[in-house]
């Protein structure tokens, strides 16, 4: 067996589950699940309806490079969404990918170089454990770069010194983060390109959650948007990661696209064709109707921004927070621990959040999870507002 499988940690929720073994929460109270990031809002008929039409299409292979008509569709998404003057080239710098779990590890497993001497990847903290096992799995280092209030829960690039840069190979951004929901400026993703650029790392920007944010006058900033804006138009060293789940409520479907360095691409693609993940033909005919639709996902941030301001008005006079930019999480502090907190509001009162420091590595200053608690607002609205009230009499029975 590879022996780097030994140096995974178990996944936050096996932990979560262990947490939770042996209690019995009270019957009478319907269980509610703000653990998992998994959407629940209803997804595009359209979509669904695209996928059912064309079935007799699993009587072909699929093509790792995927539709021209997928590609272009996409390019001309990411064009309009990120403003890019210079426009995608759908046939060289996008690659259409079975959800951006499945590309985030491909993809590091696909660029890290073994051969050089301790390569490293830099990664948020707290941050979506993929990015360690990928890296871990690489044969490569993961130094991790604590979020925290003091910092605007952004990875501080300024407190990495000169010789982990120069060993770095690929750095890994959130943005909105998972589990903050801090968005990156352009001026903060321009640094992360600069610095590429001085020691020679690629930069993966991970914006699944980039469609789910609160004011429609200002979505987030992409990272090629970042390129475009520095003058980058080849998008050297910058590749983005998005996806059908969240902006679509398209979990199951496992459909997104990576786009950026049409270099980088072409080994990526190269790999994938090894790897052989390549999208079924009917999922790639309904992502294309998904991506060609805004309305649909407007609705879905209306839902959202409804759960976020009763939520939020529930628990604020008992547990202090601020609604984030972007995203479907809340990651408030804690009272007590958070992991005492997330085990005694489950048997109190049958609600699981998932525990901070379970999404974090310790560090020399601490775990930077610790004393909060993610909670997915992705339930209906009636079943959050419930929640949130069962929260809010559980700590107050703190």
């Amino acid at each position: 067996m590879n022996p780097a499988l030994d140096a995974l940690q178990p996944y936050p929720f096996e932990k979560l589950a262990a947490l939770k073994a042996g209690i019995t929460p009270p019957a009478h109270l319907e269980h509610i699940a703000l653990s998992i990031g998994e959407p629940k809002h209803t997804p595009p008929a359209f979509a669904l309806e695209a996928l059912s039409k064309n079935l007799n299409a699993l009587t072909q292979y699929p093509l790792t490079k995927g539709l021209p008509e997928l590609r272009s569709t996409i390019a001309q998404w990411a064009n309009q969404r990120f403003h890019l003057k210079q426009a995608l080239n759908s046939d060289t710098q996008v690659l259409p990918v079975a959800g951006t779990r499945e590309a985030l590890f491909a993809f590091t497993q696909a660029v890290i170089d073994r051969t050089q001497k301790a390569p490293k990847v830099l990664m948020p903290n707290p941050f979506y454990q993929i990015y360690e096992g990928a890296a871990i799995l690489a044969g490569a280092e993961p130094v991790f770069l604590n979020c925290t209030a003091q910092n605007g829960f952004l990875p501080d690039l300024d407190s990495v010194n000169p010789s982990t840069w120069q060993d770095c190979q690929l750095l890994f951004l959130c943005s909105p983060g998972n589990p903050t929901g801090a968005v990156m400026s352009e001026a903060y993703l321009t640094k992360a390109l600069n610095l590429a650029e001085q020691y020679d790392f690629i930069v993966a920007s991970d914006e699944c959650y980039s469609e789910l944010y609160f004011d429609e006058e200002q979505p987030p900033i992409g990272l090629l948007q970042a390129c475009m804006s520095s003058g980058r138009h080849n998008f050297k060293r910058a590749v983005v990661f998005h996806s059908l789940s969240k902006r679509s409520n398209l979990p199951g479907l496992r459909s997104g696209f990576v786009a950026g360095d049409a270099d980088i691409l072409a080994a990526f693609l190269k790999y994938r064709t090894y790897h052989g993940c390549a999208l079924p033909v009917p999922t790639q005919l309904a992502s294309i109707a998904a991506w060609q639709d805004e309305g649909h996902v407007k609705a879905n941030r209306d839902l959202y921004r409804q759960k976020f301001t009763q939520v939020a008005n529930i628990l604020n006079p008992v547990l202090p927070m601020s609604i984030p930019k972007a995203s479907f999480y809340l990651w408030p502090k804690t009272p007590i621990n958070d992991a005492n907190f997330a085990q005694g509001l489950f048997a109190q009162q049958n609600v699981t959040v998932l525990p901070g420091q379970y999404l974090a590595r310790a560090s020399a200053t601490g775990n930077p999870g610790e004393n909060h608690i993610r909670m997915a607002l992705v339930a209906p609205v009636a079943q959050c507002i419930e929640a949130a009230q069962r929260i809010k009499r559980f700590v107050e029975s703190l």
